[in-house]
């Protein structure tokens, strides 16, 4: 299985993640950065591919993406 991890002090909650994943686990949620935006979160991590488009499209570098070696999880 995929893991996404949000780096949340980074996140300004543009959202941009949500946007760009092809399987729509991206959220906004209720938690609350230290600069008092909404961070994102993905709300169903078993579902994640690990495609990265999300850690791509981020304007502040606040998504990391591990991917599953082949094999892993099957």
């Amino acid at each position: 299985m995929s893991r996404v991890v949000f780096l949340e002090e980074r996140c300004k909650g543009c959202m941009l993640c949500a946007e760009l994943c092809p399987k729509k686990i991206i959220i906004q949620s209720t938690r609350i950065n230290r600069q008092g935006y909404k961070v994102a979160e993905v709300s169903e991590m078993d579902t994640c591919t690990g495609c990265a488009s999300c850690a791509l499209i981020c304007p502040d570098c606040a998504i990391r993406v591990f991917r599953s070696q082949k094999g892993e999880g099957a």
